[in-house]
């Protein structure tokens, strides 16, 4: 039986440590896998196999596809996973401009928010790529620091306030297609992307994304011309909300960034070995 099957009738003490069995169980299997393909070159401490693990549904092998996916991404786009510091002037600038802020807290169905400010940045000043790196950079720091609110999925306000021809030049279809694609690589999945403060040409842009997207990632894209349905104590001022400003979220990030800089130095050695 499966751990996704055990949690389903749980019903006494004993079931509760049948299912810690399973799950450690689970997790010395995918270890024992990643030694048994060094290719992969994967993290194998329980944290974090045991988030790929859960974020899969206690499924083994669909963990296993994830994990060589993951790893795979991490390799291919290099330029968006070396040499990842913090500390690093075009990382410093953006950090400072809040390109990517995680909300203090979770929405109403305990899922993670987080806000993706699509055009506060200068096309002309900073790559695109520079914004993704940035963005994974926080992304990964937030699946450390909460793994639980992650694990139940990732809800996206991409803020398009200020959105300008330039930004949408940045974005060829082979740089989409990227982006797209790493969003299915991570182990925790956007359960919706709601554009925000879209132009009203916003869907002639979007088709672009939607092509490269599954199905199901489609069916939770929503767009708006300003506020959000999203349900959050949290949400920024800067979206009507009670939580933090834009601002203050940006320098909370970018301090805890600037005071995690041996993890990402951890980080950058997994990733896997192409051929």
């Amino acid at each position: 039986m499966s751990v996704g099957s055990l949690i389903d009738s749980l019903d006494t003490d004993a079931d509760v440590d049948n299912v810690t069995k399973a799950h450690e169980e689970g997790v010395q299997e995918l270890r024992n896998w990643l030694d048994a393909n060094p290719e992969i070159n994967g993290c194998k401490t329980y944290e974090s196999l045991s988030f790929f693990l859960r974020t899969c549904k206690f499924d083994l092998e669909r963990t296993k596809k994830k994990l060589q996916v993951f790893y795979r991404m991490r390799a291919e786009r290099s330029e968006w996973f070396d040499n990842c510091d913090p500390m690093l002037p075009e990382i410093q600038e953006l950090l400072k401009l809040g390109v990517f802020l995680p909300v203090d807290g979770v929405d109403e169905h305990k899922r993670k928010v987080v806000i993706i400010r699509t055009a506060v940045h200068d096309p002309k000043r900073h790559t695109q790529n520079n914004v993704f790196k940035t963005s994974k950079m926080i992304l990964d720091l937030l699946l450390k620091l909460e793994p639980d609110n992650c694990a139940r999925g990732i809800v996206a306000i991409m803020d398009m306030e200020g959105v300008q021809l330039g930004h949408a030049l940045q974005l060829n279809p082979k740089l989409i297609k990227r982006s797209v694609e790493s969003w299915s690589a991570y182990p925790c999945q956007p359960k919706l992307l709601e554009f925000t403060n879209a132009p009203r040409h916003v869907n002639i842009f979007l088709n672009t994304f939607r092509v490269f997207m599954t199905a199901k990632i489609r069916s939770r894209v929503v767009v708006r011309r300003a506020g959000t349905t999203v349900v959050c104590k949290q949400l920024p001022r800067d979206l009507d909300g009670q939580g933090a400003s834009y601002k203050e979220l940006a320098m909370k990030w970018k301090k805890l960034l600037e005071t995690h800089a041996e993890f990402y130095v951890e980080q950058g050695k997994y990733k896997s070995v192409l051929k």
